[in-house]
């Protein structure tokens, strides 16, 4: 779930979700606002594959857990 495997391709994988939301939040923002950028960008790429809100929730909780991000007063920020 977190790393990709034999039954779980990269692209679902926790880490590469994570990736590319660290990619995204160059600026504070709301949890809506990245999560509709997150899929923007992956509709404009085509992206085979596709995810669900839960999976996008699961990879900011790993990242909060990692320290790479904070939540405070509704904002997502990126640690340093």
């Amino acid at each position: 779930m977190i790393l990709p495997s034999k039954h779980l391709r990269s692209e679902r994988a926790l880490l590469t979700i994570g990736a590319d939301i660290l990619v995204k939040l160059k600026r504070p923002c709301t949890v809506s606002k990245l999560w509709d950028d997150i899929r923007e960008e992956r509709r404009q790429k085509h992206a085979p594959t596709r995810f669900s809100y839960d999976w996008f929730i699961l990879a900011l909780c790993l990242l909060f857990i990692l320290g790479t991000v904070s939540f405070e007063d509704g904002i997502l920020k990126r640690t340093r």
